[in-house]
């Protein structure tokens, strides 16, 4: 029996990618469905996907799928086979990325969660049955100059802050949750205006218009495949493009670039920047938007601070693994606070 899982040491998996012959695809598609027995539909797609060596991130619930995945080129055919054989996921929605280096995944990972998308909203509160119009590229074009429309990005701030809509209205929340509450609040006396809402690939305007709805909202669009559909339809059809910026994707790339403009800055010396990254110190793992000076001159950490640690010996900084960075961290303000709580440890000269 083949194993369900991968016990491989990542970086001989990263290694292994960077080696390979071949290119890859990066697609992803979602679909809300009532999967009976959540793990036994796990296990059967892990093993035709491990089978014909495809990677990627891919949850499973009760209420569906959500799938990040890079395919071989030379194994795509037998990949859209299994979908096209699987009963539920026959005739799925696919969205190819936009630009595409075939390094977006290094392992296969399927997980079985409570949820496909974390909304932390009660089930009575939105119908999954009763969602928002799907519009495409055009329809959304069209709609997106009349002024009684109001855009709405369903994305987290980090996410709008290098590439959104034009003169969309980008919740600052750092979670779904936070941005539907957000826009539920800001909006709760236009119920009557027509809302278009727009996400990454589409997945979670389908809850958060279905939840609009519910909640007394009457006219709500959603854009179709999400950005990713939306670049690809504006390619092939010459149509103008309303979005601006980078697109982030939530895979080795964090990111594909839509249009030419850096609408963001650097996070360290607010030169224009439009590239994410985590923070070298694994302790920390900040995500944040850093520029290629920046890059070198802190070691592709988020902070001096961050820097020191990362360059101290490995005995060293397992004194410091412990330390509870995220509370002196912030995605607005970053390591601000990080510098105190570090001299108390006596880690920097007071």
């Amino acid at each position: 029996m083949s194993l369900l899982y991968n016990r491989i040491n990542k970086e001989i998996l990263k290694l292994r990618l960077e080696q390979e012959s071949f290119k890859r695809q990066t697609l992803s598609f979602y679909k809300y469905f009532e999967v009976e027995n959540p793990q036994e539909f796990r296990d059967n797609l892990y093993r035709k996907w491990n089978a014909i060596n495809c990677f990627g991130r891919v949850y499973i619930a009760y209420e569906g799928i959500n799938a990040q995945m890079s395919v071989p080129e030379h194994n795509l055919e037998i990949f859209l086979a299994t979908i096209s054989e699987n009963k539920y996921l026959k005739n799925i929605p696919i969205k190819y990325a936009v630009h595409d280096d075939g390094k977006s995944f290094y392992k296969l990972t399927i997980k079985v969660r409570n949820q496909i998308v974390a909304d932390g909203l009660e089930p009575n509160t939105y119908n999954l049955q009763q969602v928002g119009r799907h519009l495409s590229a055009a329809e959304f074009n069209k709609h997106f100059e009349n002024s009684c429309s109001i855009v709405i990005d369903m994305r987290n701030h980090y996410e709008s802050e290098i590439g959104r809509f034009e003169n969309a209205f980008c919740p600052d929340s750092d979670t779904f949750k936070e941005a539907i509450q957000i826009v539920e609040q800001k909006f709760s006396d236009k119920k009557d205006k027509h809302f278009m809402l727009y996400c990454t690939g589409g997945i979670r305007c389908e809850k958060a218009s279905a939840y609009l709805l519910k909640q007394g909202f009457t006219n709500v669009s959603q854009l179709y495949g999400g950005i990713i559909e939306y670049a690809h339809q504006v390619k092939k059809q010459n149509l103008p493009s309303k979005f601006v910026g980078k697109n982030f994707v939530f895979d080795q790339r964090l990111g594909e670039r839509i249009d030419d403009q850096v609408i963001s800055r650097c996070h360290q010396c607010g030169k224009p920047a439009d590239s994410h990254t985590n923070c070298a110190n694994n302790d920390c793992h900040l995500l944040f938007i850093q520029c290629t000076e920046c890059a070198v001159k802190y070691n592709s950490c988020c902070s001096a601070e961050c820097n020191h640690i990362n360059s101290l010996p490995v005995k060293e900084r397992l004194k410091y693994r412990n330390f509870k960075f995220a509370e002196y961290s912030n995605s607005k303000i970053f390591k601000s606070r990080l510098r105190p709580a570090l001299k108390e440890l006596n880690l920097l000269e007071k």
